[in-house]
């Protein structure tokens, strides 16, 4: 029947993948805002990060004492500690004659960039690692190109000081500030290191990766309050709860799911509703063949499944075009496995309950209406 007429099904499809955009693309565009923002030490080689005690997420984490970090070698599994430098400043386009001036702020990232440096992020290619050895030589996320007026290797102004734009990133965009990365050098040339009493969070790479969870409790043993470890895995799921337990994204979100399901619901169930009643003699048929009550309720309710699934799919490919569109604008969208599990979920909810609503129609397939 949903093959055949599909078209009598289609607003019921078409509103449950609606309501499912709603709420995915509500949570990817806030994940993928977060993680943009540590997209440089998610993406680091390093096995174990330092925070301060107290910071539950990287996003409040503040200054570790510089002596935390020589501390960290007592341990025999410790093989490279580097700190997170971090920074923000102005920064300037040099226009051609013709092109318009363009400045704002910028957030700025530091690495280290030797083979394997624990900040050296795994996706850069060998070419930005090379490109980013010259002085004053930065990088910036491609979708960053026309928001501050340069292309690759174009000159530039930071701190008053000229700089170039070396590399171009890919996947790492910011719809706040634009991130411009450079090593750990330029950094200093700019003045923008941060002070040699304190330091930022750490990254640390271990001789031995897997035992990662082992030397995490083993350091969190003999802290004494002035750090804690985290592996990579944990404190990317904290930075996630951290945006989605902020209050406006937690009324948003609340406000998003409340609104998509009573769409899918209503609508659905009315496109139920409709079919039922274009086919009421149909089903009165099979009712005088003997076919009971419950076999035919089991087939709406068949129908309702299949029309959830197709609407899951229809979903899916406007969720893929979404994020597509959002990454040529700079706006980074990431869907954790259990957003897309729990939407999934939700929209076979709407459809069966829609469906379940929809059953009070049956009684009017009485074998006696097709005498009149």
């Amino acid at each position: 029947m949903l093959i055949y007429e599909w078209r009598r099904y289609s607003a019921a499809m078409i509103s449950l993948a609606v309501a499912g955009v709603l709420i995915l693309a509500l949570f990817g565009m806030f994940i993928g805002l977060g993680q943009s923002y540590t997209a440089n030490t998610d993406r680091a080689q390093a096995d174990l990060m330092i925070l301060p005690a107290d910071a539950p997420n990287m996003p409040d984490a503040g200054s570790l004492s510089a002596r935390v970090r020589p501390s960290l070698y007592m341990n025999p599994e410790v093989d490279v500690v580097a700190q997170i430098e971090r920074n923000g400043t102005r920064f300037s386009n040099l226009p051609k004659a013709g092109e318009p001036q363009k400045s704002g702020g910028v957030d700025i990232s530091a690495i280290d960039l030797y083979p394997g440096a624990p900040t050296l992020p795994y996706d850069y290619t060998e070419e930005t690692r090379q490109a980013l050895l010259n002085p004053y030589a930065i990088a910036i996320d491609e979708t960053a190109q026309k928001t501050m007026g340069v292309k690759l290797g174009d000159p530039a102004l930071l701190m008053g000081h000229r700089v170039y734009v070396a590399a171009l990133l890919t996947n790492y965009p910011n719809m706040m500030d634009p991130q411009v990365v450079m090593s750990r050098e330029t950094l200093r040339m700019l003045g923008l290191s941060n002070s040699v009493t304190y330091t930022g969070p750490l990254l640390v790479r271990l001789k031995h990766p897997e035992k990662a969870e082992l030397v995490r409790d083993q350091l969190n043993l003999v802290a004494k309050g002035r750090y804690r470890a985290w592996t990579k895995a944990e404190l990317s799921l904290a930075n996630q709860n951290f945006i989605l337990n902020q209050q406006i994204v937690g009324i948003m979100m609340g406000f998003t799911v409340v609104i998509g399901t009573a769409i899918g619901i209503i609508i659905t169930a009315l496109t139920l509703r409709g079919a039922i009643l274009a086919n009421i003699k149909e089903l009165a048929s099979l009712r005088a063949l003997g076919v009971s009550m419950g076999s035919l309720r089991l087939v709406m309710l068949e129908l309702s499944f299949w029309v959830g699934v197709v609407g899951l799919a229809v979903a899916g490919a406007l969720v893929w075009g979404v994020t597509i569109l959002a990454k040529q604008r700079g706006l980074p969208m990431t869907f954790p496995p259990f957003s897309v599990y729990g939407t999934a979920a939700l929209l076979m909810i709407i459809a069966i309950v829609s469906g379940v609503l929809s059953l009070g129609l049956l009684k009017k397939s009485q074998p006696a209406d097709l005498l009149r």
